[in-house]
């Protein structure tokens, strides 16, 4: 990672994991010596409801403290939210964002306003329910942007992840380990497309 600082705009609905997914990554990027910001916007909070988040991360101290404008990248933990929020508003050219669903970039890509950068498309869903069991589309969405971004070495955000789920889950070990599966899953369900990427 550069000395840039990486701005990166969440959008989901309460009960997703959005915000959550924001924290941990601020939390994950402090413990490689990144500077970090993770916070939410705060609107009704109840389920549901859109809800955004943001994440700065510089290996410089970070000095601004405002909402987040014109990101790097957007993560779209709900793909409902592209007919009635502008989720690429502001997003850098040079940017990309994620979007949670089955379909293809072709086909998400008439959704967003014109944009004209990266997109990346994640099944969350079956990913979730593969390696958990259910449904919680913020462990491979957070793999997503890590992957994208690459804020930080896969080896590290494997290796802190799994430290963090340990503290948080002690006696789930099999939530542990669901959560580990989820984050490799994502990683290799991207590789195809990031190496498109790089030989383009």
């Amino acid at each position: 990672m550069s000395s840039k600082s990486l701005e990166i705009r969440w959008h989901g609905r309460g009960g997703q994991g959005a915000k959550t997914a924001a924290l941990l990554l601020a939390d994950v990027a402090f413990k490689t010596g990144a500077y970090v910001q993770g916070f939410p916007e705060y609107g009704p909070e109840r389920m549901g409801a859109p809800i955004t988040a943001y994440n700065r991360i510089s290996r410089d101290e970070i000095r601004v403290h405002s909402n987040i404008y014109t990101p790097d990248l957007v993560v779209v933990v709900d793909e409902t939210l592209l007919h009635t929020v502008d989720v690429t508003a502001g997003l850098k050219k040079e940017g990309a964002v994620i979007v949670n669903t089955p379909k293809s970039a072709d086909e998400i890509l008439p959704l967003l306003n014109g944009y004209k950068g990266r997109v990346f498309t994640v099944d969350a869903r079956k990913i979730s329910i593969s390696a958990l069991g259910k449904y919680f589309p913020n462990s491979p969405m957070l793999a997503a942007a890590v992957a994208v971004s690459e804020v930080m070495e896969k080896d590290d955000f494997i290796t802190e992840m799994r430290a963090s789920y340990q503290h948080k889950f002690a006696k789930k070990p099999e939530v542990i380990d669901g959560n580990m599966k989820a984050l490799a899953m994502t990683f290799e369900a991207l590789e195809p497309a990031m190496e498109v990427e790089k030989s383009a």
